[in-house]
């Protein structure tokens, strides 16, 4: 069943041609109640309910999973029991201060709020399953309690991973102080055909059709939660197509080598605007430059913002392609880590530099803290091994760096 509403360039999304710039009109509707799929090759954008979803599966990967609750409905997620037989146990009362609360990360698509559950003392354990070496399944080992703004309580567990999802959940009556209507759902990553997530709604008990593929869109506007070093915070911004790299500039008419791409998915992010009590401010003097695979290069920037009143907001952008004169880069072959997950805390750290430029790896927690930094020096393909055993076990973000080249990539402790 289908829960969107299409605007063409005109309607919600207006245009008109300056020079050789488009002026785009787009719309998250009042109080943000849509998000915004922004196709710069057709300049057109699609418009999906917030409410439409409740948490989205991963489905570009057979041996890759993430599992990711709607930000927009300002769902919290709380991880209750490591222990699948509590699942008619465990009670909304008992949620406190000290209960694990877990987000989906904002720099990654295939880091969500539950895969940061789990027992980290447990070898196989990868968040909120384990690894079962005789079938090569994921098996859940975690029961969470999703609470809702309304003060509603809908309890969920991950059953299983393999070329797709089975989960269950049930509502919480709080009259009969039980947990009921329970469900048990199979998604395949088969279903939803080229796009990054198979969403599914817990309240209509149904997948929810009809988002666009990941060729048909660049960047995603939506609300998503973000660190703000004293807290983590909901904010709207930007998120964009994992396809894609974003290179931020104050020239308008930056050259290539003045570019720093990133595929951090927040790289356009949610500060190009500012409230100053009354209004928001746009910066129109800060550029993004965004690149596809096919080497096609946009720039925009950003024009209005008008706030949760009407959800308006407008860019400028054109295509820069013929201008940039742009290196192509292999961006999945640049740098990677083995092994992982890791047991032994001992990792290697695989560098292939084709331009005789050093690279440059910081290692996160989760929180956002920097832990470990490293320079690793021009040397054609490198192998630089690296000792972990500081680190506790759980999950970690490695961002490296070389010359125009950003990546980000998540790092799993045993």
């Amino acid at each position: 069943m289908k829960h969107f509403t299409f605007f063409m360039l005109f309607g919600f999304l207006s245009f008109m041609v300056k020079a050789q710039e488009t002026v785009l009109e787009l719309s998250m509707q009042p109080d943000y109640s849509q998000e915004v799929y922004l196709d710069f090759n057709s300049g057109q954008a699609q418009n999906f309910d917030v409410n439409a979803w409740d948490i989205a599966f991963y489905r570009m990967d057979s041996f890759d999973f993430g599992e990711r609750v709607n930000d927009g409905l300002e769902i919290e997620v709380y991880e209750m029991s490591t222990d699948p037989n509590d699942w008619n146990a465990v009670n909304p009362a008992d949620i406190d201060e000290h209960t694990p609360q877990y987000y989906n990360a904002d720099t990654l698509w295939n880091l969500g709020a539950f895969d940061q559950g789990g027992d980290p003392d447990d070898q196989f354990s990868f968040g909120w399953a384990d690894y079962n070496p005789s079938n090569h399944h994921l098996e859940g080992n975690t029961i969470f309690i999703l609470a809702y703004p309304d003060g509603n309580y809908k309890q969920l567990f991950l059953k299983e991973f393999f070329g797709g999802y089975t989960f269950k959940y049930a509502d919480w009556n709080e009259d009969s102080n039980n947990w009921e209507n329970e469900q048990e759902v199979t998604i395949s990553n088969e279903e939803g055909e080229g796009q990054l997530f198979n969403f599914y709604s817990l309240t209509n008990n149904e997948v929810v059709e009809g988002y666009p593929t990941l060729d048909n869109w660049d960047l995603v506007f939506q609300k998503y939660v973000t660190d703000l070093e004293v807290m983590m915070y909901p904010v709207q911004g930007a998120l964009q197509n994992p396809n894609v790299v974003v290179a931020v500039n104050t020239n308008a008419n930056a050259e290539e080598a003045d570019l720093d791409f990133s595929e951090d998915i927040n790289t356009v992010g949610y500060d190009w605007k500012e409230f100053d009590g009354s209004s928001y401010i746009v910066d129109p003097d800060t550029y993004y430059f965004l690149k596809r695979e096919d080497g096609t290069v946009y720039r925009f920037h950003f024009l209005s913002f008008e706030g949760a009143e009407t959800g308006n907001f407008s860019l400028e952008y054109e295509d820069v392609t013929q201008q940039m004169d742009m290196e192509n880069f292999d961006k999945n072959n640049a740098f990677s880590i083995y092994p992982n997950p890791t047991t032994d805390r001992n990792i290697n750290l695989l560098y292939e530099d084709n331009r005789g430029e050093k690279g440059l790896v910081e290692i996160y927690n989760l929180m956002g803290k920097k832990i470990i930094s490293v320079q690793l020096n021009p040397n054609g393909f490198s192998n630089h091994s690296l000792n972990l055993e500081n680190l506790s076990a759980g999950t970690y973000l490695v961002k490296f760096r070389s010359g125009k080249f950003q990546t980000t990539k998540k790092l799993i402790l045993k």
